[in-house]
């Protein structure tokens, strides 16, 4: 059985110059690249209008899609003094998006809150709900990135905002490592709304705090609450998982993200090896 997703790499994920990362991601038989872009030689500021066109030609020349843009600022939108100049740079992220030819632009927009009455649920429903209409006019996705709440928490906020320019990037690792929540499950809650997803794996190793592994000052390194894993080596169900997407009718990419480890290039190569097993993928498709 052929599935219908396709495999991406994180282009920052082999930790090697942006053009060497494209080449090596076409050698490996990716289809599709995430690029980060809050800062350095992607980033809105440094990309003009000549390199925007430049890089999509790269792409193009090795046969790759932009899967989506990484636009994660660091620490969400939780402190409302510093959300104006972040959803700035949010929004100019979603035009770079645009002008690179991608409909997906990731993030983590903080911890919410799992009781809406708390004072910083509002903050961020009202810094998304602002992106998101931003988004959506300009047929932008702002995809938030699981994994420092539950799927349910997250899904009632989406419902809150209510916008079509605010989607999910269903990361399951996040889910298994830092809240010990299940990805089938949450792929069944969140369903249409999975616009992008991450190819990644991992294993709780003990509960954590989830404020304090994304906004800082948890009493020990992060390899002390989870760690991730290869493809197949951590608490993932792919099978159960890659069913599940296919079940709510996701047909995007898995987008493989390597955060950790000596050999990323390696790493790369036998999660796509895995991806494609997994999905029915012959080499070279």
């Amino acid at each position: 059985m052929i599935r219908p997703f396709r495999i991406g790499v994180m282009a920052d994920s082999f930790r090697l110059p942006m053009e060497q990362a494209l080449a090596r991601a076409a050698e490996l038989g990716a289809q599709g690249v995430q690029v980060y872009t809050v800062s350095g030689a992607m980033s809105p500021e440094q990309l003009d209008g000549g390199g925007r066109t430049r890089f999509r030609e790269l792409c193009r020349r090795h046969n790759l899609v932009i899967s989506a843009l990484c636009g994660d600022m660091g620490g969400g939108f939780h402190e409302a003094k510093s959300n104006e100049q972040k959803i700035a740079r949010t929004r100019a992220i979603i035009d770079l998006a645009v002008d690179l030819g991608t409909a997906v632009v990731t993030t983590h927009v903080g911890v919410i809150p799992a009781n809406p009455a708390d004072g910083e649920y509002a903050i961020l429903q009202a810094a998304c709900r602002q992106i998101a209409q931003y988004a959506h006019g300009r047929g932008v996705t702002l995809a938030v990135e699981t994994g420092p709440e539950k799927a349910a928490t997250l899904n009632r906020f989406l419902e809150d905002v209510d916008s079509p320019g605010l989607g999910v990037n269903l990361d399951p690792a996040n889910l298994v490592m830092v809240v010990g929540d299940d990805p089938v499950a949450a792929v069944g809650l969140l369903g249409k709304r999975i616009v992008h997803t991450h190819a990644k794996d991992g294993r709780r190793v003990s509960p954590c705090d989830p404020r304090q592994i994304y906004y800082g000052g948890a009493p020990h390194p992060w390899s002390h609450y989870f760690s991730e894993l290869p493809l197949g080596a951590g608490d993932v169900k792919w099978d159960a998982y890659l069913a599940a997407l296919e079940a709510v009718g996701y047909k995007g990419f898995l987008t493989i993200e390597r955060e950790v480890g000596d050999a990323p290039a390696a790493d790369i190569a036998a999660a796509i090896g895995f991806l494609r097993e997994k999905i029915g993928q012959p080499a070279g498709a």
